[in-house]
Order: C-alpha cells, then structure tokens, then sequence
C-alpha cells in the first residue's frame, strides 16, 4: 500500500539520514521514478524533506524533524510488542532500557493501536531455556556484549572440554546468540563459537577490530547448527544390533542381516564415554566390536553390574540371597 510505504520512506530518512533515490528504490523495492513520486507527495503533505544534486546529493529531512509513530499499523504494534524478550534484555544489562523503549513506543502509538499492543503483550511469555535445564551463570555476558557492540577484542581464560580445559583467548567477538537458553558468542579469528557461561575471566581491551566484510551472524549461525553433527562426532564404532533396534543417529555401512537378523553396522560416535553411555540403554540389543577400548569398557561395567545384583541372580536360582539377613532383624 502506498500509505505504508511512504511511512517506511520517512522513517527510513529519519534513522539513517541522507539517502539517495536508488538506495530508497533499493530498500523499499520499488522503482526509482515511484521514489521521486513519494517523495513528491511527502513534501505536498509538508515533511520537510530536502533533495541535493550531485554525487554526494540525496534526500534528508530536516535537521531535528521527527515523527510520531502514527504509520504503524495493528499488526505491526502487536509484533513490536510480542518481539520484545525481556530475558535475554535483563542478561545484556538492557532490562530497564527496553521497559523504557516500550513506554516511549506505547506513548506515541495512537489509542487504538495502544489497546492491541497492550492486548497482544500480556497473554504471550517467553521462555528461552528446555525443561530440566538449569539456567547457566553467564557473569561475562554484559562485557562480551559490550565488546560486540564497541568493536573491541577481549582476552578470556575459557574452560573448554578436551585438554588442556582451561586456555587463555584473545577473541574479536562478532555477535552473540542465545540458543535454548544458552548464550554463544561468535568470534574471530575463525571465525568460532564459544559458550559464554565458560568463560572464567575477562579483560577488556582498546583493540579495535574490523569484522569480515560481508559477515552474517544468522547465516554463520544457520551453517554452524547444520554441520554440527559432523563436526562433534567424528569417532566411529562397529556394532552388531538385534532384530528391531534402532540407533538414534545416521549408520553407516550396513551389512544384511545374519540368519538371526542382527546386523553389522558402523555408526558415528561422539566419544568413548559419550558411546558407553548410549549403547548401554540398548541393553543385550547391542554388541560393540570396535573400538576395543569401548567394548572393554562396556564389558567392565556389565561385570560390575553383575556383582552388584548377584542377591537376584541367588534368588532366582531358589538360594537365599542373604542368609544372615534373619538374624540381623529388618533392614532399616
């Protein structure tokens, strides 16, 4: 609609200043001559709106001119109001600063439009973290933040999962993600994720720093989730599964299945304990043949089972599991 788009028009050169017609074309995704035609019809309405020739010219209002929010439709309100995430503001120090955004907005909103943003902003809550996740301490987040936003580099102490666990890092942080609750933040050289609950100690530095060009914090983040399967199981184990069990993740090489229907599989694993873990909720379905580390692994932990529940395996033999048991009285 034209009257939406010449409010799109007026705030955009009331946020960014000076535009030319092809960056407004650009931005509004329109033609250049319908520009001219807008902004015909802005000055006929009386915005002090300016044009200048040359190739430094464009269009810009007025210095000082602003307007209300008067453009913004029901919908657009609504979405205003239902996109703030008072959370996530709160950990970024920015609590008391997006209540006061959206006082302002609120104020300048029009009655009726007022009515749908208070409407739409009470009956929707977010909450970011899973359930029977605790929530992670991230005292760091509000100067990692600042980095991001100032441009400048930081050097942490961050505790990682391999050995050595705890290494000093100089990191160009690029932007911060939360993800389920979690705070990453995206930093160069690399660039790489880290976790910002991890970090132990940070220094703040005067190093300014210059982001890749082109460098696209939701695309990098999209790409990132993608390949991250890959990139943390990068381990590999050879199986036998019963009849009807299922690995959780992609196999590999699959063999036919032998005259019982078990077959041989290799599967990707993240690590030993990581693998232990897993099969051993397969129970007698699974049979690891490689690596030998964690089939002697899983093989100490059945043997160690084994002994600890031998009064059950007495018991269904018909002995007593603990023939001292009726002398000693009740178990307390």
């Amino acid at each position: 609609m034209k009257s939406s788009r010449l409010v799109s028009l007026l705030l955009l050169l009331q946020t960014r200043g000076r535009m030319t017609a092809a960056q407004l074309a650009e931005e509004l995704e329109v033609s250049v001559r319908t520009v001219y035609r807008d902004v015909e019809a802005l000055s006929a309405a009386g915005v002090p709106l300016y044009g200048d020739a040359g190739h430094a010219g464009g269009y810009r209002l007025l210095d000082g001119y602003r307007t209300r929010l008067t453009g913004l439709t029901a919908g657009e309100a609504e979405a205003l109001f239902l996109a703030g995430a008072p959370g996530a503001a709160a950990q970024l120090g920015l609590g008391s600063v997006l209540a006061a955004a959206q006082l302002k907005v609120r104020a300048a909103l029009p009655p009726e439009l007022r009515v749908h943003a208070d409407r739409i902003s009470g009956p929707f809550h977010l909450d970011a973290p899973g359930w029977y996740a605790g929530v992670d301490e991230t005292p760091y987040l509000p100067d990692v933040a600042d980095a991001v936003w100032r441009g400048r580099a930081v050097q942490v102490l961050y505790r990682r999962w391999r050995e050595p666990t705890d290494v000093e890092r100089r990191l160009e942080p690029y932007g911060l993600v939360l993800k389920a609750g979690r705070w990453y933040v995206v930093a160069g050289p690399g660039p790489r994720t880290y976790r910002v609950d991890q970090i132990l100690r940070l220094s703040a530095t005067d190093e300014e720093f210059t982001r890749p060009d082109g460098f696209d914090l939701a695309g990098y983040w999209a790409a990132y989730q993608r390949d991250f399967p890959a990139r943390l199981r990068t381990g590999r184990a050879v199986v036998r599964l019963a009849p009807g069990v299922t690995l959780p993740g992609p196999v590999q090489d699959e063999a036919e299945p032998d005259r019982d229907g078990w077959r041989r599989v290799t599967v990707a694993i993240e690590s030993v304990d990581h693998a232990h873990a897993e099969f051993l909720r397969l129970g007698t379905g699974v049979e690891v043949l490689h690596p030998p580390e964690l089939r002697t692994r899983l093989a100490r932990t059945v043997a160690e089972l084994t002994e600890r529940y031998a009064d059950v395996r007495d018991h269904d033999r018909g002995r007593d599991p603990d023939p001292g048991r009726a002398s000693r009285g009740p178990v307390r």
